[in-house]
């Protein structure tokens, strides 16, 4: 938005050319997106609070689960926020790759939501049983890749590269569906229990950032 916002002034002023560098508008999208977060996340986390939207733990697990018992859940909603936020104002709208990695971050944390909803609401502290999660992640990932290679117009876009080798390139052709596929699913659901592990993030919030991070 801000992006074609500049791109109409610098017709009257060269200045406003610097907005055309990815780089510049990559340090205002997330210090956007961190100035979005602080804003809004206290007033969210109260809001979880007061609506008694906490963490619902399993009895049968790690005795030292229990301490999340009641942690506000349902956060990532402030990931997301946050992205959206620092993409919409500073990407460039006319990209389908910009289009593609929102959706597809929109899509994971609707799927995140659905499986907190079941342990707040539902009171069930399983939530959304991994296979459904791994079924929708699926169906979001290979839709996602599916468009990319349908949609691609240069050898370039689906070409793999390997850092610190300048002189590989490797073509996939079809074989770009699957590996994509494997990248955004699989990124997906290591960040996530990575995350678990360490007992610091829910599901909504793992695969937020396993989505963004891919």
């Amino acid at each position: 938005m801000l992006m074609w916002l500049a791109q109409q002034l610098a017709v009257w002023e060269s200045a406003f050319s610097v907005f055309d560098y990815i780089t510049l508008r990559g340090i205002l999208s997330a210090m956007t997106a961190l100035i979005v977060s602080t804003l809004v996340g206290p007033a969210m986390i109260r809001g979880l609070r007061d609506m008694q939207i906490g963490q619902s733990v399993r009895t049968d697990g790690p005795q030292s689960h229990l301490s999340k018992a009641g942690t506000p859940t349902m956060g990532g909603a402030l990931i997301i926020v946050a992205i959206a936020s620092g993409t919409l104002l500073w990407g460039d709208l006319s990209s389908r790759y910009l289009w593609v990695a929102l959706l597809t971050t929109v899509a994971f944390g609707a799927i995140g939501w659905v499986d907190d909803y079941r342990k707040v609401v539902e009171k069930d502290s399983r939530g959304l049983p991994a296979r459904w999660k791994y079924f929708w992640q699926s169906m979001v990932g290979l839709a996602a890749v599916t468009y990319l290679f349908s949609s691609s117009t240069q050898t370039p876009e689906l070409t793999l590269y390997l850092p610190f080798l300048k002189d590989f390139a490797f073509v996939m052709g079809l074989l770009f569906i699957p590996w994509s596929y494997l990248v955004v699913v699989g990124s997906s659901n290591a960040v996530n229990q990575r995350y678990q592990t360490f007992q610091h993030m829910n599901d909504l919030e793992g695969i937020y950032v396993g989505s963004v991070w891919t």
